[in-house]
């Protein structure tokens, strides 16, 4: 390709990029008397029906025209040059923008500087804001996608994601034609997108977890959650930011799309003025009991097909797509009883709340093996007062029967706690469990997808149709109310947790579980990994 012209025209450079839609090239515009530079952009559908090929023409025709009017409009947006179809496969020849990604940037440079970080805000909004007003989302705003100008150190805005979706156009059975691909890239897209229904807000929360990403040098997978409310915690990690900017960047990246800035202005106002709106529709959850320290917390579950509730393998599935759903009030226990988070509740609990934390602190201290040598009564935590007001629910669902296989196991853990000097400076496993559960409980239904093992994930009993029944499933479910969390065995590389809960759907049935969680040291995120879940 890189000795003849394509399409009589360009003369291909070399490659800049490849992935599972195409290839992406640098290119001379050889009927140009300047031999401008040029990106072209090759694109392959993913299904090759000759029934499909003509709607995909169609659909191609109408994005370029898009990007066309888009580029011509909004000068940090790269003009369309030309668009043809060859061999089956369509290109796209753009505006080559000189300059370096973000993520470049901060390779080269380092962590981001709040100025920088409010200049580069402040710079790109009005660009998101002309889109939105076009009815246009673009769906994959990541550090990659943003490219520092050379000649003017302006953003620019490149690779939308709309005519990567018209490549994976295929037609239902009923004859609609639908997109077979989710548009965004996991960890930088929220929930709503995950599941192919972004808003005008979901690009402000990939700009967000961008603004984060290149304040704390933390790709989101990195980041945690608070397990009370199931957000992104991160301005620990960006100490020396501004209270006002670290509020708007919260306010950005808020599990809920409600709760976010409604539109690119609002936040830009917000960048300008320091003053944060309130959206009328937050509510607080109610600060719930932590429990004493020898009172096992947590939750759990991973979630069974709609498909499957029919056969006998009803009760496994049930487990597994179950287990998922954290109760929020237990979650905090594993949370607020670190030190960190006690010394933050001193501040502003009474005197004798604090003589209470600080005995918590007291046993926190304490050696693994004396606590494991203590007696540990069970004990439940009394839900939030909003959720204690559900109606009773019935009909719980019988108890997985033993004969059935387990999920997934990891049989070289022992049921005992074992202590490892290795094992003591790393994050407590049941932190990984409650993660997985915020993550339900938030909606956040694609990062708790990505958390389960390829194992869980590809399996057709499970998943026949993938992630769309892990969605359908959580989707039907009201809450888990979490009973206990358990380590009962820790090792430098593995661990296991066991998680005892109430799950109970929204059309009221309700039924008590317990599963075993495997986990393995992942020393590439320095974190616990899910490896298999069981019931028990």
């Amino acid at each position: 390709m890189t000795s003849a012209l394509l399409n009589d025209r360009y003369r291909i450079l070399r490659t800049l990029g490849k992935g599972g839609f195409g290839e992406t090239f640098l290119a001379e515009d050889t009927q140009m008397p300047s031999g401008r530079w040029c990106v072209v952009k090759l694109l392959k559908p993913t299904n090759n029906d000759p029934q499909i090929y003509q709607l995909v023409r169609d659909r191609f025709q109408r994005e370029a025209a898009i990007l066309e009017e888009l580029g011509e409009g909004q000068p940090q947006i790269p003009s369309l040059y030309a668009y043809f179809e060859s061999g089956g496969e369509f290109y796209l020849v753009q505006e080559y923008i000189e300059g370096k990604t973000l993520n470049q940037q901060l390779q080269q440079q380092g962590l981001f500087s709040e100025s920088r970080i409010r200049d580069l805000l402040i710079h790109l909004l009005p660009t998101l804001a002309y889109i939105h007003d076009k009815r246009i989302i673009h769906r994959d705003i990541k550090p990659d996608n943003i490219i520092l100008r050379s000649s003017d150190n302006k953003p620019v805005l490149i690779d939308f994601g709309a005519v990567r979706e018209t490549m994976g156009t295929v037609v239902t059975s009923q004859g609609t034609p639908t997109s077979s691909i989710v548009i965004g890239t996991p960890g930088f897209m929220p929930s709503e997108q995950s599941i192919g229904r972004p808003v005008f807000s979901s690009d402000l929360y990939s700009l967000g977890l961008t603004a984060i990403y290149l304040l704390t040098g933390k790709v989101p997978q990195a980041l945690t959650t608070d397990p009370l409310t199931g957000e992104i915690v991160w301005r620990e990690l960006a100490l020396n930011i501004s209270p006002s900017l670290g509020d708007i960047l919260d306010k950005t990246v808020k599990s809920h799309a409600r709760d976010r800035f409604s539109t690119a202005r609002e936040m830009l106002a917000a960048l300008q003025s320091g003053n944060v709106p309130i959206s009328p529709t937050v509510t607080s959850v109610p600060p719930v009991p932590i429990p004493a320290i020898q009172t096992p917390s947590a939750t759990i579950a991973v979630a069974p097909t709609p498909a499957l509730k029919q056969n006998s393998n009803s009760a496994i599935i049930s487990s597994l797509i179950i287990g998922g759903l954290a109760c929020v009030g237990i979650i905090a226990g594993l949370v607020l009883t670190r030190p960190s988070a006690v010394e933050s509740e001193q501040n502003n609990r009474s005197e004798v709340e604090n003589s209470q934390q600080n005995s918590q602190s007291e046993l926190a201290n304490q050696s693994q093996s004396e606590l494991a040598n203590q007696s540990q009564p069970e004990s439940s935590v009394s839900p939030p007062s909003n959720l204690s007001e559900q109606p009773t629910l019935t009909q719980p669902i019988p108890n997985q029967p033993n004969s059935n296989p387990p999920i997934t196991t990891n049989p070289s853990l022992s049921n005992n706690v074992q202590n490892n000097s290795n094992f003591s400076d790393r994050p407590d496993p049941k932190e990984t469990v409650a993660r997985y559960y915020s993550y339900i409980n938030s909606e956040q239904y694609e990062s708790a997808w990505q958390m389960l093992p390829s194992s869980i994930r590809n399996d057709t009993r499970l998943h026949p149709d993938g992630y769309v029944n892990y969605y359908n499933w959580w989707d039907s479910v009201d809450r888990v109310a979490i009973k206990n969390v358990n380590l009962v065995d820790s090792r430098t590389d593995a661990s296991e947790v066991n998680i005892s809960y109430d799950y109970q759907m929204k059309k009221g049935n309700s039924t008590p579980q317990t599963l075993r969680f495997s986990l393995v040291w992942d020393e590439s995120q320095d974190d616990w990994a899910i490896a298999g879940i069981k019931v028990l």
